[in-house]
């Protein structure tokens, strides 16, 4: 796990539309400017009931500090695969580990700050949850049209707000 300290050197690989790595750069300016696309990684944790797992980040997160989000949500390690980062970051943010994901699906996600390149995954998990809590405040399990209800408040991610509605649109579409 990258300490907080250790942040500022951390490095990310530059994408193109494509997703072909045409370069490095480093987090702090990843975070700045909307020109360098980065990979991202996306896991929805649902549970046996069909409830959401949401976090909410803790307060000294660079992005979106005390907001709802994603189930996990990561960038992607220098020479990582998409799938890797997805069980990397399940383990680090949920203590989650041996539990299948399945891809869903793959956009572009683009800010005033910074561009990601963010592929999601699908997993449903029974057991305990041990979540980080240098990273995250706390952890919750939603019921979709209550959160579909509260979504576009505040207290949520910008992301999170557009992750849902591409999870239903992919799930309408699955059926």
């Amino acid at each position: 796990m990258i300490k907080q300290q250790d942040k500022a050197a951390e490095c990310f690989e530059i994408v193109n539309q494509q997703g072909e790595i045409i370069g490095l750069a480093p987090r702090s300016e990843c975070h700045g400017n909307p020109s360098l696309m980065h990979r991202v990684i996306h896991v929805m944790v649902f549970n046996e009931a069909g409830l959401i797992l949401l976090q909410k980040r803790a307060m000294n997160k660079d992005v979106q500090p005390g907001k709802w989000d994603t189930s996990v949500g990561g960038h992607l390690n220098v020479g990582e695969k998409f799938e890797q980062a997805a069980y990397r970051e399940m383990n680090e943010e949920l203590g989650i580990q041996n539990v299948p994901v399945r891809h869903l699906y793959q956009y572009i996600w683009k800010t005033s700050i910074e561009t990601e390149l963010v592929r999601t995954f699908y997993c449903e998990f029974t057991g305990e949850i041990y979540y980080n809590r240098d990273e995250i405040e706390m952890v919750r399990f939603w019921n979709l049209d209550d959160l579909l209800d509260h979504i576009h408040e505040d207290s949520f991610t910008p992301n999170l707000q557009e992750e849902i509605l591409k999870y239903l649109k992919w799930k309408e579409n699955k059926n």
